[in-house]
């Protein structure tokens, strides 16, 4: 990359900068989703594994097992409704 003479860096609205730096920023954003994303995916993950555990006790706690699915059933909305503003914020390939 070559750099600018400083008077035209200078010269530069800061609307500019920012326009330059739109591309950067918008994949940093997404990339910081996609993040969040992967955390909901692991979420998701330990909490079917915690309802099997809960379903292979010996005395069942139904109580715990409804709290488990409902804690579950709000991490997979919460990641449909991330992927869904995802799709809509980024929409390009």
């Amino acid at each position: 990359m070559k750099l600018r003479p400083y008077k035209e860096y200078l010269a530069m609205a800061k609307e500019a900068i920012d326009e330059t730096l739109a591309p950067v920023r918008a994949r940093k954003a997404k990339k910081q989703a996609e993040l969040e994303i992967a955390k909901l995916d692991e979420g998701i993950a330990t909490k079917e594994s915690k309802i099997q555990e809960l379903c292979t006790e010996k005395e069942l706690d139904f109580a715990k097992i409804i709290d488990e699915q409902d804690k579950l059933a709000l991490q997979i909305r919460r990641k449909k409704q991330f992927q869904k503003i995802i799709d809509e914020l980024f929409p390009e390939a």
